[in-house]
């Protein structure tokens, strides 16, 4: 039966860096929290902040070994499933991984719940919106890929599969399954390695490097603070409401990304210039981007009170006095 684990949460992808800052939160509340990481894309200095505090537990190991994830989740009340290929460029360059990692990692996750019965919070992504311009994005709108032989659809339809198989083992099974979606995150210890926009800006700026921004930077993206978003992941893990559901999790604060860089510029009082780059010079020749992603949040308000309001200027400066 659920909830006779050794652990509040099991938290897969914890040392990563949205994963850091939840756990961060569960401690602080006085949650038992077991991570499970790889550290491909994650890091121990990530969980500074969580080693050594009671009641938390690091295993360096795979979400797609079975026997180790079935292990930890019958050691844990509740599953937040994070684990998954990070950032556009990593995605673009390993595309087998990604599609392993999403799809194999949230199938043995959710098979190692069902036995159980443990709820588990599945992290989905905005990018499964592809090239649909029915702006704001609604949880129960179509999606709009892009052809099969572009591989930034890839990590997509990844997730896209992730939803249908959590889904299904709600619907079928009865494992109580929430999903979020996840939109544009930013904050303290992110890292611009894998194509993350504004640690590379903050980075780019800091270093007297030129803010490379790419196509003709007039596309729009809608960032929200860490903590404002690991605090709507709990909630909506705790919530009987939202079982069974699609959530939007971001903010509706519209920006253009060469706005972006001014901003960042301004803000850190770098003298770095704003270099536009064509797209066929920071990525391979089957690239596609979209214009616009921006979230309709009236479900998550409904299930939660509360919404992403950090605007851009106050993140920046979070950031650099990080």
């Amino acid at each position: 039966m659920p909830g006779t684990g050794e652990y509040d949460y099991l938290v897969t992808g914890g040392a990563g860096f949205i994963g850091s800052h939840l756990c961060e939160l569960l401690l602080s509340r006085g949650n038992g929290v077991l991570v499970l990481d790889d550290l491909s894309t994650g890091s121990l200095s990530n969980l500074d902040g969580c080693s050594g505090r009671e009641g938390f537990r690091l295993v360096v190991g795979s979400v797609l070994d079975e026997a180790l994830t079935r292990g930890l989740v019958n050691q844990s009340r509740r599953v937040i499933h994070l684990a998954a290929a990070v950032g556009v460029e990593n995605i673009i360059r390993q595309p087998v991984e990604t599609i392993e990692t999403n799809v194999r990692g949230t199938e043995t996750v959710l098979m190692a719940a069902q036995a159980t019965g443990v709820p588990v919070f599945i992290a989905s992504t905005s990018e499964i919106y592809g090239k649909s311009e029915n702006v704001p994005f609604r949880e129960d709108g179509d999606i709009v890929l892009g052809a099969t032989g572009r591989s930034r659809w890839s990590y997509a339809c990844s997730k896209a599969v992730d939803e249908f198989l959590a889904l299904a083992y709600w619907k079928d099974k009865g494992l109580p399954v929430v999903i979020g979606r996840l939109f544009n995150t930013v904050g303290p210890r992110q890292s611009g390695r894998y194509g993350m926009v504004l640690p590379r800006f903050m980075e780019q700026a800091r270093t007297g490097r030129p803010l490379t921004v790419f196509g003709d930077g007039r596309q729009t993206r809608c960032f929200s603070l860490v903590h404002e978003i690991v605090d709507a992941i709990v909630s909506l893990s705790e919530n009987p409401e939202a079982v069974g559901r699609v959530v939007n999790i971001g903010s509706t604060r519209e920006i253009e990304i060469l706005e972006l860089a001014e901003k960042v510029r301004s803000i850190s009082g770098s003298d770095s210039e704003i270099r536009l780059i064509p797209y066929d010079e920071a990525y391979p020749d089957d690239f596609e981007d979209m214009r616009r992603r921006v979230p309709d949040v009236t479900l998550l308000r409904e299930l939660t009170g509360r919404v992403p309001e950090a605007d851009v200027d106050a993140i920046i400066r979070e950031i650099l006095g990080s």
